[in-house]
């Protein structure tokens, strides 16, 4: 090759000398491409092509556009251009199409044609096979480097040359135009620098590993800083050159990777969004949504959630509280979440109103005041912060919350590639987070709805009553568990409780209407019923109206006896029965002939009354499901548990309120709401009080 000409970047090449090479060469002339040459090793590979008509023609295979337009880029900015992509290919022999991935190279040069572009295609599948094979090849591979010295230079990529004192040499150049920063002779601790703080260690590590005992093919993927100031992923791949057992050299190249690299992490970042569907709250959702960018794109990250301001207050947010904080490996632990809100500071204020991310700098260590809120400053000190993103999220306009991503210790500010892809993802967010948003209304609704309705138990003389009710600890849903007690005009006294199928405010708008009406069927005493009866009636009504799709309840009607004790009739509707804990012996369950049909079933299904008598100091207890369930298991095994809390509550002595409660605490993980009301007539002494 000789270089003439006006522009010395322009070579003038004779073509002929690439007919016996291995690589696929192309020459194509003038705007329009016209092909002037190509070498046999072309031909063998994508089958004859016409000489003398444009490229457009001559590769009119669609997947053969990028290749077309890469010509037209060299042509016009006359600087080298490569192209990747996967196509069929024709051998010229009998062989079938064959599916292959190739790298295509492109540079302008001058040739007896006048002025045009030279392309190249390279296998990238046989240049991996050639690298595993390298011992065995390594004489080969020594030929083939001196063979195609000039064409490696038509390869945008850095190639260099690693002797064992860490001198490198570069073949092919590039890096002072990469990384902005002069070429070193030697690998030391100055041409680490230009390495991520966070890279260095595996880098030297991976090298160590490859050079380890019998030398093998070394890859790495880390960053490197350019001339921009910006990271940006590099990978570099080399091979040893063994002579005579011993490795004299290393030779390698390093190239540019960072948008494949890019296009990885944002499949994986988005993956983890998905998480954030399944979350069962707000807090948790948030919790998910930082959890998804630490630590590939921060090393912390806390999630705030915007408070209303109050009614009749001043415009915009009152304040944010910390719902959600999580950090990488190796810093200090983060402060836990704090729901207590916060006044926003100067920064946040800026982000919520402008709805734009603004990021803020400082030396290591050393906060400025007013960013966020109480963001707390000793943490940051402790975890030497150099800057924090903010970044709103936003739904339907309004922003909801606000993700604080802080870069920590000798971790960089997020470059703009990077803050591109963190909104991004907290883009993605916003349906699952509006979804979780409207659960946690939906069930702060339904749970008023039902405190409100599930009111304190009644004074009853001769007797203690005590209810409570706890919605489910790990779900946002709510469910229709109720209680009531009623005293009624001759003193007697009834207790229900049930639980109606659903988990929606639905199903405690249902809950109201049903307790609702079995107060005004209970409370008619102008027509005494028993349970059974009452029972009934409600499931006539209940089915009528179409106020819910299954019920189970127990209705319990309490007189109390001239011995102070009390006589109690009742029906069960598919419910868990009652537990009778004694004064003395063993709680055991009253579950008579059995459960009658839940309501909703069936209403002219006949219904059971059962009797029994409670003696002074005895406890009765109603319960919903909740109580006795246990994930994987039937619910007899729940029962005898409850059972033996119950036990252990009685032994203590302990008020009826403290009992229930006991109960209550035992179980550790639920799954579903728990209501439960007890009942203890008075010790006969008491009892005449």
């Amino acid at each position: 090759m000789r270089r003439t000409g006006s522009d010395p970047q322009v070579p003038e090449i004779e073509p002929e000398v690439f007919d016996r090479a291995a690589a696929s060469v192309v020459l194509t002339l003038g705007p329009d491409h016209r092909m002037v040459y190509s070498n046999a090793a072309f031909r063998r590979l994508f089958g004859p092509r016409r000489l003398g008509v444009p490229a457009a023609e001559a590769f009119d295979e669609p997947q053969a556009a990028g290749f077309v337009h890469m010509l037209d880029e060299v042509y016009r900015t006359h600087r080298a251009g490569e192209f990747t992509f996967p196509g069929e290919t024709e051998d010229a022999g009998d062989q079938a199409p064959d599916r292959r991935h190739f790298v295509y190279s492109a540079l302008p040069v001058v040739s007896r044609y006048g002025p045009g572009v030279l392309g190249i295609a390279v296998e990238t599948t046989a240049q991996v096979e050639a690298a595993r094979r390298t011992e065995a090849r390594s004489e080969e591979r020594r030929r083939t480097v001196q063979r195609y010295e000039a064409l490696m230079s038509a390869v945008p990529q850095i190639i260099w040359v690693l002797k064992p004192d860490w001198s490198i040499e570069e073949l092919v150049g590039g890096f002072e135009e990469f990384t902005g920063m002069p070429w070193r002779s030697r690998v030391d601790a100055e041409w680490l620098a230009a390495v991520h703080p966070h890279d260095r260690d595996h880098l030297l590590r991976t090298w160590e590993n490859a050079a380890a005992g019998t030398p093998s093919f070394f890859i790495c993927t880390f960053r490197m800083s350019t001339a921009s100031g910006e990271y940006r992923h590099v990978q570099s791949r080399a091979v040893p050159v063994v002579r005579d057992g011993v490795t004299v050299e290393w030779v390698g190249s390093s190239a540019d990777v960072e948008d494949q690299w890019r296009n990885r992490l944002r499949e994986r970042l988005l993956a983890r969004v998905a998480t954030v569907s399944a979350a069962q709250d707000v807090p948790q959702a948030l919790a998910a949504v930082a959890a998804a960018v630490v630590p590939e794109l921060t090393d912390a990250c806390a999630v705030y959630l915007l408070v209303a301001p109050e009614s009749g207050g001043a415009g915009g947010p009152a304040g944010v509280t910390r719902l959600a904080t999580t950090s990488r490996p190796g810093l200090p632990p983060l402060p836990p979440p704090d729901d207590r809100p916060q006044p926003a500071g100067a920064v946040a204020r800026r982000v919520i109103e402008s709805r734009r991310p603004e990021m803020v700098a400082f030396p290591a260590g050393e906060p400025p005041a007013d960013v966020v809120t109480e963001m707390p400053s000793t943490w940051l000190r402790e975890a030497r912060a150099t800057s924090l993103t903010l970044v709103p999220i936003v739904i339907d306009s309004a922003v909801v919350a606000l993700a604080v991503a802080a870069a920590c210790g000798d971790s960089p500010p997020p470059g703009t590639a990077d803050l591109a892809l963190l909104r991004e993802v907290l883009h993605e967010v916003r349906e699952p987070l509006r979804r979780a948003m409207e659960l946690q209304s939906t069930r702060h609704t339904a749970l008023t709805l039902q405190r409100a309705l599930l009111t304190p138990t009644p004074r009853v003389r001769g007797a203690e009553l005590a209810a409570l009710y706890q919605p489910a600890s790990r779900t946002a849903e709510i469910g229709g568990d109720w209680y009531d007690a009623l005293v009624l005009p001759d003193g007697s006294v009834t207790l229900s409780i049930g639980d109606i199928a659903g988990h929606d405010l639905n199903a405690a708008t249902a809950m109201s209407q049903l307790r609702s009406m079995l107060r005004v069927i209970v409370y008619d005493r102008t027509r005494p019923a028993t349970p059974a009866q009452c029972l009934s009636q409600l499931d006539f009504v209940v089915e009528g109206l179409a106020i819910a799709p299954l019920v189970t309840a127990i209705h319990v009607h309490l007189v109390r006896g001239t011995d102070g004790g009390w006589h109690i009739s009742w029906s069960n509707a598919g419910h868990p029965p009652p537990l009778l804990v004694p004064a003395d012996g063993p709680p055991r369950y009253l579950e008579g002939t059995g459960p009658d049909l839940p309501l909703c079933v069936d209403p002219s299904a006949l219904r059971t009354t059962f009797h029994h008598e409670l003696r002074g100091d005895d406890t009765l207890l109603l319960y919903t499901d909740g109580l006795i369930e246990v994930p994987g298991t039937d619910l007899s095994v729940g029962m005898a548990a409850l059972a033996d809390r119950a036990r252990t509550a009685r032994s203590a002595g302990v008020p009826l309120t403290t009992f229930c409660a006991r109960l209550l605490a035992g179980v550790t993980e639920r799954r579903d709401d728990v209501a439960l009301i007890g009942f203890q007539p008075a010790a006969p002494a008491a009892a005449l009080h």
